[in-house]
């Protein structure tokens, strides 16, 4: 089967999704809690592995999630996914929120993580995906860092089989 052509990170990102906080989206620490703001993140991240593969994607991992700050009542979420790298059938999406304030104008940066997606086809097998052209030097490092995260998480999952397979014999 030919190779897919590669796309630019520009084709499928999010750029500055806009979520109004409502209480309730509250916390009892009357914070936004966090459980919202990590769901938004898988299904925006979808949108942008689904617009990049044209095809139906599956969450396959998510790492690093780091609340950094926390966002409260009033503020405007900003939601900021871009494609990071593929790999055969895999993607790594960058998540990227901020929380603006809605009199100031004020943002901080409140979170970050990342989500690796898997395209399937029709009968629910991996398919490969297009490459990903990163422009610009923020891409070409964050393409770089996306292997190195790999590497991790393949590291981690062939450490864990291991101590399966010790555990059973």
């Amino acid at each position: 089967m030919p190779e897919k052509p590669s796309k630019s990170v520009s084709a499928s990102a999010i750029e500055k999704h806009v979520y109004k906080v409502f209480p309730n989206d509250m916390n009892a620490h009357d914070t936004v809690f966090g459980g919202m703001i990590m769901a938004k993140c898988d299904r925006l991240s979808l949108v942008v592995a689904e617009r990049h593969s044209a095809h139906v994607c599956v969450t396959a991992a998510v790492d690093s999630i780091h609340f950094r700050a926390p966002a409260k009542g009033n503020d405007t979420l900003l939601f900021s996914l871009s494609l990071n790298r593929s790999w055969g059938s895999s993607m790594e999406i960058g998540a990227r929120v901020e929380a603006e304030n809605s009199y100031t104008g004020e943002t901080r940066h409140i979170l970050s993580a990342f989500f690796t997606f898997v395209a399937l086809d029709a009968n629910d097998t991996p398919v490969d995906v297009p490459g990903v052209i990163p422009d610009g030097e923020e891409q070409k490092r964050r393409f770089g860092n996306a292997e190195i995260r790999r590497e991790g998480r393949l590291k981690t999952r062939a450490q864990l089989a291991k101590v399966a397979d010790d555990e059973d014999n």
